[in-house]
């Protein structure tokens, strides 16, 4: 669908916002990162952008995916502490229309787009048409959404699933459970589902231990080059892999997920051949009675860079 005018669409996470303008072809430009920590503001950050990509044409129109609820005119993101009025900031850009939604709807939005090298699949099931997706994914911070199937389309469910309490599996997850309980007044699924939560988890099963934990980044977690180093950074990777696969399972079993369950975010991507074969599966599936129902739900890996775009894109395209 072709527009009458140049759209802007926005993924504003934790860390980082990235933008791109959907041309009057429907067209997107190559997506432009800015670090939040660089500006005061959104609205800073979006002139910053505009005067790099568009110091003449100016956008009618934006879609903008944010990390936090959005509950009305004023929002503040979850894991930073920008905060904006929807209509002040829609005048600033001088747009005709601007919607913001969740960024995790936006990335629902994204899945009936994606191709098959979009993603890859993770253990056995088979999607069924017309049912609801889930979606769930560990970045800065843990989101989660779902794509409930309707008459007129498929529409999108924001909510806040990544602050669910976390419950442990087993004796080892309550050992790692309970310290974390002593430091924060609640250990959400999020505190462990996360880039800040493989080093709560790193940290935690070093106390445990009773050894030092070094000052790693998530990522360093990651390195299978620090695993035999540190065999603790090995563990937490591994302890993060199952934890969201307990999550994910309930997520599917709370929507009745039929369509499959999809895993978005900036660290499952990474972790590769290592990730399908965790325990990620398996604790999906481990769900007693119900273990036959979860076993023919799909699980996928969302692979293309930066879907909440994708999702924004067509919500942009909508009349």
């Amino acid at each position: 669908m072709n527009m009458p005018e140049v759209g802007l669409i926005g993924d504003i996470g934790a860390t980082n916002a990235r933008f791109a303008l959907v041309q009057a072809d429907g067209s997107m430009t190559p997506p432009r990162v800015y670090a939040l920590n660089d500006y005061p503001s959104l609205s800073r950050a979006i002139d910053a952008y505009l005067a790099e990509e568009s110091p003449t044409a100016r956008p009618g129109q934006a879609v903008l995916a944010v990390a936090s609820p959005i509950t009305g005119d004023q929002v503040t993101l979850t894991n930073h502490t920008w905060t904006f009025s929807i209509e002040a900031l829609r005048r600033h850009v001088g747009l005709r229309r601007l919607r913001v939604i969740n960024d995790f709807a936006a990335n629902a939005l994204a899945i009936p787009y994606l191709s098959e090298s979009d993603r890859v699949q993770i253990g056995a099931g088979l999607p069924v048409s017309d049912a609801p997706i889930a979606l769930i994914g560990p970045g800065t911070g843990l989101g989660v959404s779902a794509l409930i199937p309707t008459q007129s389309g498929a529409v999108p469910i924001p909510g806040e699933g990544g602050h669910v309490t976390m419950a442990p599996a087993n004796a080892r997850e309550s050992a790692v459970l309970d310290l974390m309980r002593k430091r924060y007044d609640h250990v959400s699924a999020e505190r462990v589902l996360s880039g800040p939560g493989l080093v709560n988890l790193y940290a935690t099963l070093c106390e445990l231990a009773a050894a030092p934990a070094a000052p790693f980044m998530p990522a360093q977690i990651t390195n299978p080059r620090m695993w035999d180093e540190d065999p603790r950074t090995l563990e937490a990777t591994a302890m993060f892999c199952a934890m969201l696969g307990t999550v994910a399972g309930n997520l599917a079993l709370a929507f009745g997920a039929r369509g499959g369950i999809y895993i978005a975010g900036g660290i499952v991507p990474r972790l590769g051949s290592f990730f399908a074969g965790s325990e990620f599966r398996t604790r999906f599936e481990v769900k007693g009675r119900l273990r036959g129902y979860l076993a023919t739900i799909p699980s996928y890996v969302i692979v293309r860079p930066l879907p909440a775009l994708l999702g924004a894109t067509a919500l942009l395209k909508q009349p």
